[in-house]
């Protein structure tokens, strides 16, 4: 094994998997379905929202005591955040340095033909196809990326901290996310956000699962196909909230 040049020491077998491409995939496929089991299990606890204040807020401050009396007060959502935290860094960590080595093995963009060129009759270019799709996919991912990471913060500053809530009052969780949602600017980053969730689930869960070989020929179809239910299911279910607290079916 070869020294590392930059400590004179050989690397360990973590440090090669990260340095390679594959290793940096597998890290993102592996953060993301962290994620995802966590979005599937908050979005399951947002819907009791539809049971009424009582239920909703019983719900909510039984999370801070999962875990008691093995665990303190509030220490399992403490580790629920941390490891969550940690999902979010090496997933955008990897998903970085992937696009830096996609620009850098393609530092030109695809070729285009000129406005007056046209093509002959009969000839179809599929491979021109398949890059300017996976071209679309990378840019929806890498926004998609963004917009996320902006709606965590918001979110975060929204029902947690409660410093951009206008209405908030803390111990009345039900209250805080109607407050949230009473304001078309609240609304309206929590729609945006939940559109960019979905598209996000919809490529990037078949892309982990390619990732994780869990890709064969003939079980791609059913892969998307679960992709974009998962994605619409997620999307259908946080946007419910939101949207019953605009038409008053949660008040």
């Amino acid at each position: 094994m070869a020294l590392d040049t930059r400590t004179g020491r050989r690397p360990s077998f973590a440090g090669l998997l990260w340095r390679s491409t594959v290793g940096k995939k597998t890290a993102m496929a592996v953060s993301g379905l962290v994620m995802l089991l966590y979005l599937v299990v908050h979005m399951l606890g947002n819907l009791k929202i539809f049971f009424g204040a009582a239920d909703f807020d019983t719900y909510a401050a039984r999370l801070r005591t999962i875990g008691e009396p093995f665990l303190h007060h509030e220490w399992f959502l403490w580790i629920a955040r941390v490891v969550l935290l940690a999902a979010v860094v090496v997933h955008a960590v990897a998903a970085y340095q992937l696009s830096r080595r996609d620009l850098a093995a393609r530092p030109t963009p695809y070729a285009h033909p000129s406005p007056g060129h046209q093509p002959r009759p009969g000839r179809f270019a599929p491979h021109l196809l398949l890059r300017r799709r996976a071209s679309y996919a990378t840019r929806t991912m890498r926004w998609g990326g963004v917009i996320l990471g902006l709606f965590v913060v918001w979110h975060l500053l929204d029902l947690t901290t409660l410093t951009v809530n206008p209405r908030a009052e803390a111990g009345h969780p039900y209250a805080n996310v109607i407050a949230a949602f009473s304001t078309w600017y609240g609304n309206a980053v929590y729609l945006v956000a939940m559109l960019a969730l979905g598209l996000h689930i919809r490529h990037g869960f078949w892309s982990a699962a390619q990732t994780l070989g869990a890709g064969r020929p003939g079980s791609d179809r059913t892969l998307k196909a679960l992709a974009n239910v998962l994605a619409a299911v997620l999307t259908a279910g946080f946007l419910a909230v939101p949207v019953s607290v605009m038409t008053g079916v949660v008040s």
